[in-house]
């Protein structure tokens, strides 16, 4: 379905359980919210979900960029309001747990808790450079030529050999992209300053990062958990930066028996 943010409309869809808790799936930078189709399917029966397409992906609209953070919050508030949605989990994956971070640090009211999947906190300049190369290589060589270069730095070496299915499921995820919607997120990216707020976030938090992740190392995430006072960080064996896409088990079942916990002692 699509909601009206104001001058666009951002798609999205309603799932699960009537009266349930609410999750809220928020997916990665040239993907949409076809990332988190196994993660409904096993959490369906026990929550109410709301996942949906950034501006600028999937079937949402693309507002002339750059965005910021601040513009990824706006939206994301204006659907939990749109839906009558008081608080919810948020789960996201790397712009989408970035964004997890600000929502926790400046509308943590609004959620029940926070995981946070291949997600760091700040752009040092190294990685901020890397958005500007993507912004590059996409405006000389359409989204196509982004997706070969993202999918080696995405994946392990051995899923790149293998190239299982779902690997042609995420290249279709960023050819489809809207080129100025990655664009203006790959500038909010180039931005990405939530690290000195981590110590700010007071709902329980779940920190899950790949091993081999190139983006969002271990011992990057390890020290944002150690930054949030009641966080546990989860390091998924096998899997990089898509970690949900490349080892599905060890993140359901980190990802189950934290919210699993939370509603218990709801």
């Amino acid at each position: 379905m699509k909601v009206s943010i104001g001058d666009f409309e951002l798609n999205c869809e309603i799932e699960g359980k009537d009266g349930a808790p609410w999750v809220t799936f928020s997916h990665a930078l040239g993907n949409n919210l076809s990332l988190w189709d196994d993660q409904v399917v096993l959490l369906k029966d026990d929550f109410r979900i709301l996942r949906y397409d950034h501006r600028g992906h999937g079937g949402s609209d693309a507002p002339t960029g750059p965005y910021s953070f601040d513009d990824l919050m706006r939206d994301a508030c204006a659907l939990l309001d749109h839906f009558g949605i008081d608080k919810t989990h948020w789960v996201g994956l790397s712009i989408g747990g970035m964004l997890g971070y600000g929502m926790a640090q400046n509308h943590g009211d609004r959620l029940l808790s926070l995981t946070a999947c291949d997600s760091r906190p700040d752009a040092p300049p190294d990685y901020a450079a890397y958005f500007q190369y993507r912004i590059d290589t996409a405006r000389e060589k359409g989204m196509e030529g982004v997706v070969e270069p993202t999918i080696n730095r995405w994946f392990t070496p051995e899923t790149v050999e293998e190239n299982p299915p779902s690997l042609d499921k995420v290249r279709n995820m960023l050819r489809s992209t809207n080129p100025v919607g990655h664009e203006g997120c790959c500038e909010a990216l180039k931005r990405l300053a939530f690290g000195e707020g981590l110590s700010k976030i007071e709902v329980p938090t779940l920190i899950i990062g790949g091993a081999q992740d190139k983006g969002a190392p271990p011992e990057i995430l390890a020290e944002a958990a150690a930054a949030i006072p009641n966080c546990r960080h989860v390091i998924v064996d096998r899997a990089g930066h898509i970690a949900n896409i490349e080892n599905p088990k060890a993140v359901n079942a980190a990802l189950s028996e934290f919210l699993s916990k939370l509603s218990v002692a709801a």
